[in-house]
């Protein structure tokens, strides 16, 4: 029996990539202080008792799965103990939960994505990535492997479908211009967070907005194989699929301990990358009641990731300025920043 039905809630991706302006008034009146940015954020309320260590809350951009493996990891190996912290791992009811709650000053951390940090920061949302996760993108083009489809420009006439997300669209669009076709050519199908079930019934002729280390995965469990085509081949900047982020005024109370955070999360990411096996097996003690895990899913899923997570030369986490200049100017040719953004408004390496 399949226990990832297409059916079930979490093949049901929600990417928090939502109407900006929207996202800053429900931060405000998630703070239900009328914005004061200035407020200390969750941790504060943490003793002041020199052994006693210190809180910090991360928000989940989704449910438990395998890209998290290394914040378990960090978690059941001591790694955020050694660095005198107590660590929360909270899941959110909605994935457009993190970055609204992290901005208000309700939790310390949360996992959001690149693109949406930049697009918050133009709404004068004052959030900022302090470190990179995952280095590349996940959310490719996909098209059913016996479809013929051999690259962006032949879904010319054709279907594609995607969650009405201004951001997907643009992507599509700069992935069929680069490749030489008619962005309007291609008929967008408003699929909401169906992708699954749409490409596998045939209703659309490709998706954009799947995750190759989960929708991809299902599909292809599910007997329907795609193929992905990468956006970065395609004229869409290599932009970082999964950032953490913290609130300017967080960092300014405690940029110290999240440093340390980070520096648990390092040994946390080697820790998986020296023992997947081990390390899935304590993601699989975590999984959520509402969100069942499939472990041959989440295997596949953790070896696609770990060379996606590797920095190279660099620690875990390091950002490089470049990639956030191509992302922001991206952004802002395709209409999707509002107002000027200072790219090193938008991140911090600790």
């Amino acid at each position: 029996m399949n226990i990832f039905p297409s059916e079930h809630p979490v093949s049901k991706r929600k990417r928090p990539l939502l109407s900006l302006s929207l996202l800053l008034s429900l931060a405000l009146a998630v703070s239900g202080c009328g914005g004061d940015n200035h407020a200390a954020p969750a941790s504060s309320a943490s003793a002041n008792h020199v052994d006693q260590p210190h809180k910090l809350t991360i928000m989940l951009d989704w449910y438990p799965n395998a890209v998290h493996s290394f914040l378990y990891a960090a978690q059941q190996k001591g790694y955020f103990e050694d660095e005198g912290l107590a660590v929360d791992i909270q899941m959110p009811a909605d994935s457009n939960d993190a970055l609204k709650l992290v901005a208000a000053g309700k939790v310390d951390l949360a996992l959001s994505y690149q693109p949406q940090v930049l697009m918050a920061r133009g709404e004068q949302i004052p959030v900022k990535s302090v470190a990179a996760i995952v280095r590349h993108p996940l959310n490719h083009l996909m098209v059913p492997a016996d479809s013929g489809i051999k690259s962006p420009k032949e879904l010319a006439g054709k279907n594609a479908g995607y969650s009405s997300i201004p951001f997907y669209e643009a992507m599509l669009k700069t992935m069929v211009k680069s490749d030489g076709g008619d962005p309007s050519a291609v008929k967008l199908t408003d699929v909401g967070f169906d992708l699954i079930p749409a490409i596998s019934a045939g209703r659309v002729d490709g998706i954009i907005g799947g995750f190759i280390n989960h929708e991809q995965l299902i599909l292809e469990k599910e007997g329907h194989p795609v193929i992905s085509l990468n956006p970065t081949d395609y004229g869409v900047p290599d932009y970082y699929e999964l950032v953490l982020v913290a609130s300017d005024p967080g960092l300014q109370n405690a940029e110290g301990y999240i440093g340390k955070f980070i520096a648990a999360a390092r040994k946390g990411q080697q820790f998986v990358a020296e023992h997947p096996q081990e390390a899935l097996d304590l993601l699989m003690a975590h999984e959520e009641a509402t969100a069942p895990l499939d472990k041959e899913i989440e295997t596949k899923s953790l070896k696609l990731l770990l060379p996606l997570m590797d920095a190279g030369d660099e620690p875990f986490g390091y950002q490089d300025p470049a990639s956030w200049e191509k992302v922001n100017s991206w952004l802002n040719e395709n209409g999707l920043l509002h107002g000027g953004v200072k790219t090193q408004d938008a991140f911090i390496n600790l």
